[in-house]
């Protein structure tokens, strides 16, 4: 017998002898440190957490039930054993942290759809006081109450939440089957003033506190200024408090906001894992960037991702696909990508389904026009369905190979649905996931250089069908997830050193790893349409998901509206992936709009063209950082009460301040200045105070767009496509604020197409600063160049703004130079010619009114 078992036999004597040492009347710990593992033995007392806490009563765990019995200290998790369970506590880092319940008599389950993270060596210290446990990192602590047991967590030394009263599970039976059935719930305990964020897409208000969601993946047709239950749904919760809780199971389920509003945020399921991760940081952009680092972070899209896309419902024949490329061409506005939508496959939009090959009679040449639209700077993209209509082409090769879910007894389970009768591929097997990938390996070599997979969600998905990773309730709500995954995967192993475009709208916790890029759904071509799509957009960048966007201008009916086509596609340059869709009954590009609203379309477009440089550095961020795009104001004031709900004015990175227009026939609307800084308007340069309100007129030529004091901006000159695209030629905006001591910003650059470009070695990083002192402002760019890779030698226009007076003198590198200055826009110019060093500074002395 071992030490251990000895004192714990010897311990279990002494109490029976000794009534006082009964379970209510007293709490006895034995710890006994042997090969890296700590034993805490230990039996209940009524009690409450004591006083020295830190948690409010708000925030203290209570269950009666539950009582620990003894705690094991293991080499990379804490095992706290209770009468009716384990929990298996594991520090992923200081700021993650994982806690799963395993219920007696069941075994703990390791997989994890999401999770990519390896638990590295946290320092984790172990305290055993009178009523409680404490598992410390350096940042993340968790407190176990004995009890009644509980669990809270705190961050830094301030409380983040606890559990209220932890797993729980009712019993029921199914009405039809009478099989039992039951719902398990782990809930927690909110303060009263904390906002809520997270479940996936919807649309119902920044602050999502007071709502319960369905997490089941279901796509909303012609939603407008609300949809509660949209087609990525994910098990997410975060916390004006700066932390976030990952319910690590895809099960069907729900997550209740409070909405009996009574203080509790609860994860309801009917299955699977008892698991969640707490993710904390000091900031919005720490949390987030966490929670990116445990599920994965996005690749950087090809860069012809960030320009313009041709698309709509859909391109009958290659006469009318050529024709739109054309016309774009001649009408000199900048197209990157052409997509197709279903009737490639087949004539009709019922029965053809599931062809996945070009109609011969329509697109007599498609790889000849592939290639022409590549000669011209034009990608293709093809829609994919995962449904075989029993109709199709392919139904019985999809039967032969088993790709396709079943029912019980292994037979293809085949059903009716709006597109004719159909089976489902089963991605979450091997053969359908192969049979998937060779089709698409085969579309690939034919010149296709995008996935787009539509119905995702499954848009219909029978109850009772079978596949090889569960059932259906269980794999629903990964079914995007594993099909992103295999063409993700699929490159990795035939096309290593190409970068996938993924354009999918269904996905799950960490789908963005796979380079999935989603869009908003079929949103009604209408004001209310557009109102929801910067929420929509923001709170999954929150969410990992940076790329969230809408099918710019509405898809859904038939409403030509010219003022809201425009005020669409200039939202569209500061959303993350610009694209206008729409059925095409009015048409979705712009080349086929009346002249005035081409005028328009054509000049966001350009724009957004000429941003390239600012906007592709900002997939480089998302990419190494998990920073979104879009960024909710309350990242720069996490603890406003006002920046919390608000989504109708957002950053377009770092930098940027953008108000959509999103009601029609407004001549002004208030804008939101965030505090700590200056805000220069794009077009103007006028100057406005952060941490203020002000109403600001509008024009229908652009949005109201703003720069941070002491921001830089890079911009390029525009280019039909980004095949030709280049930062020889920059003009880098300086905005020049006499309240900014120091600046800085930075440029990425590589070739657009290498996967993992930045890992190689194979890029260029221009690194920007400025700083102040007296009348002197030093604006200095300093070149990181990849080993794999060589410096561009460039041209350099520095354009500082709002310099009201003409400088002294300007030198670069320290010989005086030329400048240009203009008064009435209170503009310098400083040409920077090309050199041969990685670091060049300007030096300019300012007219004394200048450096106040």
């Amino acid at each position: 017998m071992t030490k251990q078992q000895c004192q714990r036999e010897a311990l279990h004597s002494k109490i029976k002898r000794n009534s006082r040492f009964t379970p209510i009347r007293r709490m006895v710990n034995v710890v006994k440190q042997q090969n890296d593992e700590t034993l805490f033995m230990t039996f209940p007392r009524l009690s409450i957490l004591a006083a020295s806490l830190a948690f409010s009563p708000a925030l203290m765990a209570q269950n009666s039930h539950r009582v620990v019995q003894e705690v094991l200290r293991h080499a990379q998790h804490l095992e706290v054993r209770t009468n009716e369970g384990s929990y298996l506590i594991k520090p992923y880092s200081a700021s993650i942290v994982e806690t799963s319940f395993v219920p007696n008599g069941e075994q703990f389950d390791p997989r994890s759809h999401a999770v990519v993270l390896a638990p590295g060596q946290v320092a984790t210290t172990l305290k055993d006081r009178k009523d409680s446990i404490e598992y410390a990192t350096s940042g993340i602590v968790v407190t176990i109450t004995k009890a009644p047991f509980g669990i809270a967590y705190s961050y830094k030394g301030k409380p983040l939440v606890a559990e209220k009263n932890g797993y729980s599970k009712t019993s029921g039976t199914d009405a039809g089957t009478e099989a039992p059935t039951g719902t398990e719930t782990i809930d927690f305990a909110l303060t009263a003033n904390e906002a809520l964020y997270g479940a996936g897409a919807r649309a119902v208000g920044m602050n999502r506190r007071g709502n319960r969601f369905k997490l089941y993946n279901k796509a909303h047709y012609d939603y407008r200024d609300r949809s509660e239950l949209m087609n990525y749904t994910m098990p997410l919760a975060l916390s004006s408090r700066l932390y976030a809780l990952h319910f690590d199971n895809p099960s069907v389920g729900a997550l209740d906001f409070d909405s009996q509003h009574n203080n509790s945020l609860a994860y309801e399921t009917t299955g699977g894992r008892k698991t969640y991760q707490v993710i904390a940081g000091d900031s919005w952009a720490e949390v987030v960037a966490n929670y990116t680092s445990l599920t994965g972070r996005q690749p950087l899209p090809p860069r012809w991702a960030f320009g313009n896309f041709a698309m709509r419902f859909g391109y009958h024949s290659e006469e009318e696909a050529r024709a739109t490329v054309d016309k774009f061409i001649a009408e000199q506005i900048p197209v990157d990508a052409i997509v197709f939508d279903l009737y490639w496959f087949g004539k009709t939009i019922k029965g053809t389904m599931g062809n996945l090959a070009f109609d011969k009679d329509n697109f007599p040449n498609p790889a000849g026009m592939i290639a022409d639209f590549k000669a011209k700077g034009v990608q293709t993209v093809l829609i994919t369905e995962p449904f075989v209509l029993t109709t199709s082409s392919r139904w019985q090769e999809a039967v032969d190979k088993k790709v396709l879910g079943t029912d019980a007894a292994g037979a293809p389970l085949s059903y009716d649905f709006y597109f004719g009768n159909t089976g489902l591929v089963d991605v979450t097997g091997q053969p359908g996931r192969d049979w998937l990938w060779n089709i698409y390996k085969d579309l690939h070599q034919m010149g296709v250089a995008g996935v787009w997979g539509d119905l995702g969600e499954p848009e219909k998905h029978p109850a009772d069908m079978h596949h090889v990773g569960g059932s259906a309730d269980q794999v629903h709500n990964i079914f995007g997830h594993e099909w992103a995954r295999l063409v993700h995967d699929g490159y990795r192993k035939d096309f290593p050193a190409e970068r996938p475009f993924i354009l999918m709208r269904a996905g799950y916790s960490g789908s963005q790893r796979f380079g999935m890029i989603p869009w908003s759904g079929d949103v009604s071509r209408n004001w209310g349409g557009l109102q929801s799509q910067p929420e929509i957009a923001l709170q999954m960048g929150m969410q990992g998901a940076g790329y969230m966007h809408s099918d710019l201008g509405g898809f859904a009916g038939p409403n030509l509206d010219d003022e809201l086509y425009a005020r669409w596609l200039q939202y569209g340059v500061f959303q993350p992936i610009f694209r206008p869709h729409a059925q095409e009954e009015v048409p979705s590009e712009p080349v086929y709009r009346e002249e005035q609203t081409k005028a328009l379309a054509r000049e966001a477009i350009r724009l957004r063209y000429s941003m390239l440089p600012y906007n592709y550095t900002l997939g480089f961020e998302n990419n190494q950082q998990g920073l979104p795009l879009m960024r909710p104001v309350l990242f720069e004031e996490p603890g406003s009460a006002a920046a919390q709900v608000l989504s109708t004015t957002y950053l377009w990175g770092q930098d940027m301040l953008v108000s959509p227009v999103l009601k029609a026939r407004l001549h002004k609307q208030p804008v939101y200045f965030p505090a700590h800084s200056n805000w220069f308007d794009f077009y103007t340069d006028q100057r406005h105070a952060g941490g203020k309100s002000k109403t600001i007129a509008l024009v229908r030529e652009h949005l109201p767009v703003f720069v941070r004091g002491g921001a830089f901006i890079p911009l390029a000159p525009v280019v039909q496509t980004t095949r030709d695209y280049s930062t020889r030629q920059l003009d880098l905006h300086y905005y020049h604020d006499s309240a900014v001591a120091k600046g800085s910003g930075k440029l990425y650059d590589d070739d657009g197409s290498t996967a993992q470009a930045y890992e190689q070695g194979k890029y260029e990083l221009l690194n920007f600063a400025s700083a102040r002192k007296g009348r002197v402002l030093t604006i200095s760019i300093a070149t990181e160049v990849g080993k794999q890779y060589q410096r561009t030698e460039r041209k350099v226009a520095l354009l500082v703004h709002n310099v009201s007076g003409r400088p002294a003198g300007v030198k670069v590198d320290g010989k005086a130079v030329s400048f240009d200055w203009n008064a009435k826009a209170k503009l310098l110019t400083v040409q920077l010619a090309p050199n041969q060093s990685a670091a060049t500074e300007a030096v300019i002395t300012l007219a004394a009114n200048d450096a106040k």
